[in-house]
C-alpha cells in the first residue's frame, strides 16, 4: 500500500499533501510533546525528500496548508516542530510555524 501512495504524485512530478503527509510520518513520535528529544533517521530522510521536491511558490503554498491542517489534528509542540530543520541539516524554505500565513510563501 506504502508504494502506491508514494507513486500517486501527478504526473508532473509534484508532490501531492497525502504522499508529503506519509513520507513525514516517521516525524510524528518526535513532534509530538512526550516524544523521544531528537527525530529518527527516517524523518529527516522525509524532510530532506519533501524539501527537495518542494521547488515552486504553487508547491510550498499547498504543502504549508496540507500540514497546517494535519498540525491542527496533532498535538504537535511548535517548538520542536521549529527544531526540525537543524536536527535533520536540512534548510527549509519556510519557517515551521503552525501559525505561519501560507498565502505569504514565495519561492524564495
Amino acid at each position: 500500500m506504502t508504494a502506491i501512495v508514494l507513486n500517486a504524485s501527478p504526473p508532473n512530478g509534484d508532490i501531492t499533501c497525502q504522499t508529503a503527509l506519509l513520507v513525514l510520518m516517521p516525524c510524528k513520535p518526535y513532534l509530538e510533546s512526550s516524544g523521544p528529544p531528537t527525530p529518527s533517521v527516517f524523518c529527516c530522510k522525509g524532510v530532506q525528500n519533501v524539501t527537495a521536491q518542494a521547488t515552486t511558490t504553487e508547491i510550498r503554498r499547498s504543502l504549508c496548508e496540507c500540514f497546517k491542517q494535519a498540525a491542527a489534528s496533532m498535538s504537535i509542540d511548535p517548538k520542536k516542530l521549529k527544531q526540525l530543520p537543524q536536527f535533520c541539516q536540512v534548510s527549509v524554505p519556510v519557517p515551521l510555524d503552525p501559525s505561519i500565513d501560507c498565502s505569504k510563501i514565495s519561492l524564495f
